[in-house]
């Protein structure tokens, strides 16, 4: 009689852990529009989560990719996309007399509704620390360990290839 309730029991309790599993579904609603777009940066240039996306709109498909000088010693870099568990990692940064001026995340992963909401607060931060640095010294945001990683790896490649 006893095997009988537990295998009731066991049964039952299966059946509703089953019941309510979600799975994780990429909805690109779900992210805010701002999160790593710049001026000429939409949120629909980033990459798809765990797959390599292509590179960013500009390049040609070679990762560090620097764009000619123009006026005021300014030029912009690319990094190298450095992939994390997650997915790849890409900076771009506006270099004006040997500072850094601006800072864009144009890949990271975003394919899971997770990435959106670690990658909102994360990418922000470590954009703003990026400004006015010319080195890859920057902290890392706390629970956004491997974004944080990837971007300061790029982040690195970036300034290589700027000379800074």
């Amino acid at each position: 009689m006893r095997r009988v309730i537990l295998a009731i029991v066991t049964t039952a309790a299966v059946l509703v852990l089953l019941l309510t599993f979600k799975s994780h579904t990429s909805t690109s609603a779900l992210l805010p529009a701002a999160v790593g777009a710049g001026p000429d940066q939409g949120a629909g240039s980033q990459s798809t989560g765990s797959a390599v996306a292509p590179p960013a709109s500009g390049s040609s498909g070679t990762a560090g990719a620097i764009s000619g000088a123009t006026s005021g010693g300014t030029r912009t870099v690319t990094g190298a996309s450095v992939m994390t568990i997650y997915g790849p990692v890409q900076v771009k940064l506006t270099v004006t007399n040997g500072k850094v001026t601006s800072a864009q995340a144009i890949q990271y992963p975003d394919g899971t509704p997770r990435d959106y909401e670690i990658n909102a607060y994360a990418i922000p931060q470590l954009q703003q620390e990026t400004i006015g640095v010319s080195s890859p010294n920057i902290d890392a945001v706390s629970g956004a360990t491997y974004t944080s990683q990837g971007y300061i790896g790029s982040l690195q490649s970036a300034l290589d290839k700027a000379g800074l």
